[in-house]
């Protein structure tokens, strides 16, 4: 059966995608997505987040231009926002506001670079999964472990690099980290939320708590994991992140994470809804692998404060100019 007719024979999810200033990043997102098999017969509904300060006007104006100019897509609005919600506060009422109408939402940011197939799987499992209340999100990222994964599979692990859910997996968003933490401590699960300490998402959300970061991602995570929720994963990478040049909200990702996206499609079958322990035993392998040495951090610590600088001299520049 063609994707064509799947496609005819469901609702597909909205698109919604979430822009700030990065008009190159977000033409490749969005080009991507135009080729993509069922892009003509989707939704694309973009937020532009509006600038945080006087040095971002201009580029944000760009973006905003340019989204003027998008087509390929079924239909496409553009929602601009007149002040600066921020990344996490953008998405969250975002996709609160978007998941209420539609039901159920697939979503990506302005650094996502896709395969053509990342729609097709998306709504194929959206379709597949809409009645199982144990699943909770569909991912279209997979970290580049060495060993090859099953076609598709669950783990009891959400993630932020396009995604997808119903409206009933949102409703367990918690936006309180603090509550998170709590239940997380009271009923002994730090470690279990941290994959067996292989990554420190316990300290992560500590630090959201703390104000030291604004993830909305931890908090989606911890909320789903609290739930005894699951997640569907492809076996092979369907989108990937571009935003590793210091550009965006997360400029601390490294090359470890970078992918080559599948040209090829994943296959849609039903499999047993539970975690899939080898997966994530090498999941945590994985991070256990990449884990940053101490000369590593300095490292990434010196490129952070030299970008500061950069930035720092550029506004001094402009108010010169």
């Amino acid at each position: 059966m063609s994707l064509q007719v799947i496609a005819s024979k469901m609702v597909l999810a909205p698109i919604v995608l979430f822009a700030y200033n990065r008009l190159r990043h977000l033409q490749l997102t969005v080009e991507s997505l135009q080729q993509n098999l069922l892009s003509h017969q989707s939704e694309l509904i973009v937020f532009s987040d509006g600038a945080k300060s006087s040095v971002d006007i201009e580029s944000v104006l760009k973006v905003r231009s340019y989204l003027t100019t998008v087509s390929g897509f079924k239909r496409v609005t553009v929602i601009e926002r007149e002040y600066n919600y921020g990344l996490a506060c953008s998405i969250i009422t975002g996709v609160t506001e978007i998941i209420e109408k539609f039901g159920k939402i697939i979503v990506i940011e302005d650094d996502m670079v896709s395969s053509p197939f990342f729609l097709s799987y998306m709504n194929s499992a959206l379709n597949m999964y809409l009645h199982d209340e144990k699943v909770v999100s569909i991912h279209g990222y997979i970290f580049p472990v060495a060993e090859e994964l099953p076609e598709s599979f669950f783990l009891k692990y959400t993630a932020c690099w396009g995604w997808a859910t119903w409206e009933r997996g949102w409703k367990l968003f918690e936006a309180d980290g603090q509550k998170l933490l709590q239940r997380l401590n009271e009923e002994g699960l730090t470690r279990a939320f941290d994959l067996d300490g292989a990554y420190p998402y316990t300290d992560m959300l500590k630090d959201q708590i703390k104000g030291k970061n604004n993830s909305w991602a931890i908090r989606w995570q911890a909320s789903a994991f609290l739930n005894d929720r699951l997640t569907l994963y492809p076996g092979r990478p369907l989108i990937k992140n571009i935003g590793h040049d210091g550009t965006g909200t997360h400029p601390n990702i490294t090359e470890h994470f970078s992918v080559k996206v599948s040209e090829s499609l994943v296959r849609m079958e039903r499999i047993p809804i539970e975690e899939n322990g080898i997966a994530m035993k090498l999941l945590q392998n994985y991070f256990w692998s990449v884990r940053p040495t101490i000369a590593q951090k300095i490292w990434h610590l010196c490129l952070h404060l030299k970008l500061c600088l950069s930035k720092l001299r550029e506004h001094r520049r402009r108010q010169l100019s």
